[in-house]
């Protein structure tokens, strides 16, 4: 067992399926000179050479529709988007080819391509460098997302993802990627479309994914000082969604809040919230609340970054409101 950062998870799980699968390559914008700007891919050029780490000009638009012609031609591209943000490009190669090839051959296509995209507000990046846009991809019948947040998690379903006949798309928070854990020295993988418990708790569940559960956890331990006992919920894979770990932990806290760090309006909290009372309005004793940004583009200055974003007391002001 080694204690690393989430950012090495990364470096190690594209490592380890490169040696062992070499239809698997990585293509993105400064991914292979430059590591890209947060190191990830650095030296894996030098490993497995210009052919299978490739940079690329920039257009994402053209590297991403690249990458899901060789995975339908057989092959398991990793594409890099930068940012999250510009995850706009692409759109049509993911949506409308990526997400439909299989369905539309009869399963006779498959497109086994990663896309992975760092995202999330922190730091002081600005508007176009901060956007939570996870929430669009959910909508998207033959896509799966992920958005793991621990080095553990993130390295296993990475894995899994690699090793998946179907795109996937995963989302990492810049925040995230220098949170240290432990992570087995050998090969293992985690499930795609299985939540984790991170903190049991009998009074309030608190479901929440990515940065935001970390917020969440910090947000419980307050609350638990006052005798307010929360389980938190990581979902870790946004579709496929676990809903029966959420429901099971609803079965015993009867009270919930769902946490986003995406704008509220039109994010995942909303389709949370509506799947929960359709499969156990019965079992609420309080009505459901959502957490999440304000309805505004992200600011450069952080003190206004700060405030657009749920934060710790958020999340303990909704808990005491499902007690009122």
């Amino acid at each position: 067992m080694s204690i690393i950062t989430l950012r090495e998870s990364i470096t190690q799980a594209l490592r380890e399926e490169m040696a062992l699968d070499e239809n698997v390559f990585i293509m993105g914008c400064d991914v292979g000179l430059r590591g890209n700007p947060f190191g990830i891919t650095k030296g894996l050029m030098n490993e497995y050479g210009e052919k299978r780490v490739i940079d690329t000009p920039i257009s994402e638009a053209a590297f991403t529709g690249l990458g899901v012609g060789a995975a339908i031609a057989g092959m398991r591209p990793l594409v890099e988007i930068l940012y999250a943000d510009w995850i706009t490009l692409p759109m049509d190669n993911i949506v409308n080819t990526a997400a439909k090839t299989c369905y539309m051959f009869g399963g006779q296509a498959n497109v086994p391509i990663v896309i992975r995209a760092p995202f999330g507000v922190g730091g002081g990046v600005a508007a176009q460098h901060s956007q939570n846009n996870e929430n669009w991809f959910v909508h998207v019948p033959g896509l799966k997302v992920i958005t793991p947040s621990t080095p553990y998690d993130m390295k296993g379903m990475l894995k899994s993802a690699i090793r998946d006949n179907g795109p996937v798309i995963c989302f990492e928070h810049k925040r995230n990627y220098s949170v240290k854990g432990e992570v087995p020295d050998g090969e293992y993988l985690v499930p795609i479309g299985k939540a984790a418990i991170r903190k049991t708790g009998t009074d309030c569940t608190i479901v929440a994914y990515s940065y935001m559960t970390y917020v969440a956890e910090e947000a419980a331990k307050e609350l638990e000082k006052d005798g307010i006992s929360c389980e938190v919920i990581d979902l870790r894979s946004l579709l496929p969604l676990d809903y029966d770990t959420v429901m099971e932990s609803i079965k015993k806290t009867s009270r919930v809040v769902v946490v986003t760090e995406a704008p509220l309006r039109g994010s995942i909290a909303g389709e949370i919230v509506g799947e929960i009372i359709d499969r156990g309005f019965d079992l609420l004793d309080a009505p459901p609340q959502r957490l999440g940004s304000k309805n505004s583009p992200v600011a450069y200055n952080e003190g206004l970054e700060a405030m657009c974003t749920p934060k710790k007391e958020d999340i303990i002001a909704a808990v005491r409101k499902t007690f009122e």
